[in-house]
């Protein structure tokens, strides 16, 4: 598994590995090779990676050295690395820079047994750079275990993630490696606003939205597979929810460690389309409050709020908007607006949704940042009628049958 996650580094598009920014060695200093200490953070040209990957960051392509651990030398041709989502940086001292650190979203530290660590170095230094193994004990001795001691194991307090065991742990390290592959599946307004969140899509979710967006779905498969998919993400928005940790004691005798979520939670759905997500609030959540705010649009971009009845303590409650689609995003912020003047925390709101346009995000999101959107897809615009397309038409109609003269089915 080690060598995976190696190879997975090595080859991938945005990786950076830090032996590419060792100092090329002059004449003077590969004459007297032995006595230059490798593991020692004035060996790597730290301004230049710091370069490299500020310019990643930055969206703009670069080109590292190509570094030949024969001739201790910079040799052609370099390697061009274009920027990507995700950045792998790989290397014994890379946690040591605090300047390096401040650029990293994950600090992982393989923790591995001094002599596995003294076998692979054998094995690589006699096999991939032609040493011998009386050499290799040598620095080893004189350099790489007193470097480690000072400089890479101190760093290791600097990690969010301890891998122990190393090539052992297999967990570990596949959770890593899904993660990262998480990340590159994300959607780009995710990268863009951390509250926005898109459950993980599977085939049978695929297969739902098919359904769903499909004109000739009857009501009874519509409301049944639409009911499905707002369970789901109903679910999801509850574990975005504040908790605290507690022990308690199970029939066995045995002591188990879990969490509870807040008490004090209510829903609020936008009328009609949102009054279909509330019986599964209802059935997640038993004895839920649920209020109702009706919204009236007026035009292209005004909406009036109509009607309102939210629990009294809302202020204090964390509180999970409901509405199936959020589309351009004005009645979105006017209900949100609603319960930001009743003394709702920005932050204390989960907007669910199943699908979104990208309109609607940027504009929910641009003007309430701590407002958490969960959705279980985004879709690829608006058209000239504000309708989400590819959408699935007007939700309130479909789900409670009615036809399109209905008054109250709204774009969020």
């Amino acid at each position: 598994m080690i060598n995976e996650l190696f190879l997975f580094v090595k080859y991938f598009p945005g990786s950076l590995i830090a032996d590419s920014f060792y100092h090329s060695l002059s004449d003077e200093q590969v004459a007297k090779v032995q006595e230059y200490n490798f593991d020692h953070p004035d060996a790597f040209d730290t301004e230049l990676l710091l370069s490299c990957m500020e310019k990643l960051q930055h969206g703009q392509a670069i080109s590292i050295p190509y570094y030949d651990f024969k001739s201790h030398k910079y040799i052609e041709p370099s390697r061009k690395v274009n920027p990507s989502d995700v950045i792998i940086l790989e290397g014994i001292l890379v946690l040591h820079d605090p300047r390096v650190r401040n650029l990293m979203n994950m600090k992982i530290f393989v923790d591995t047994d001094s002599d596995v660590r003294l076998a692979r170095r054998i094995q690589r230094d006699t096999v991939e750079r032609g040493r011998n193994i009386e050499n290799v004990i040598e620095q080893y001795t004189k350099f790489v275990k007193p470097s480690f001691e000072e400089f890479i194991l101190p760093s290791k307090k600097h990690a969010d993630v301890i891998i122990p065991r190393g090539a052992d742990n297999d967990v570990a390290i596949d959770l890593i490696v899904q993660h990262i592959r998480t990340k590159l599946g994300q959607h780009d307004l995710c990268k863009i606003y951390p509250n926005v969140v898109v459950i993980y899509s599977t085939f049978q979710i695929r297969g739902m939205h098919t359904l769903i967006r499909d004109v000739r779905t009857t009501k009874h498969d519509f409301v049944f597979y639409a009911d499905r998919l707002i369970r789901l993400v109903v679910e999801h928005g509850l574990g975005h929810l504040p908790f605290t940790e507690k022990q308690i004691s199970t029939p066995t005798g045995s002591v188990y460690t879990g969490v509870v979520f807040c008490k004090s939670l209510c829903g609020v759905s936008i009328i009609r389309s949102g009054e279909s997500m509330e019986n599964a609030l209802r059935a997640c959540c038993k004895g839920i409050k649920i209020g109702k705010i009706l919204i009236h649009g007026e035009g292209n971009n005004g909406r009036q709020l109509i009607y309102e009845k939210l629990p009294a303590d809302i202020s204090s409650r964390q509180v999970l908007l409901l509405d199936p689609v959020l589309a351009s995003g004005n009645s979105a912020i006017k209900a949100i607006s609603l319960l930001l003047s009743k003394g709702v925390a920005e932050s204390s709101i989960i907007f669910l949704n199943l699908i979104a346009a990208p309109e609607g995000i940027h504009a929910v999101c641009k003007k309430f940042p701590k407002v958490k959107i969960v959705t279980s897809e985004i879709d690829m615009a608006l058209n000239k009628d504000l309708h989400v397309i590819p959408g699935m038409g007007e939700f309130g109609d479909r789900y409670f049958g009615t036809d399109n003269a209905a008054t109250f089915s709204l774009d969020t």
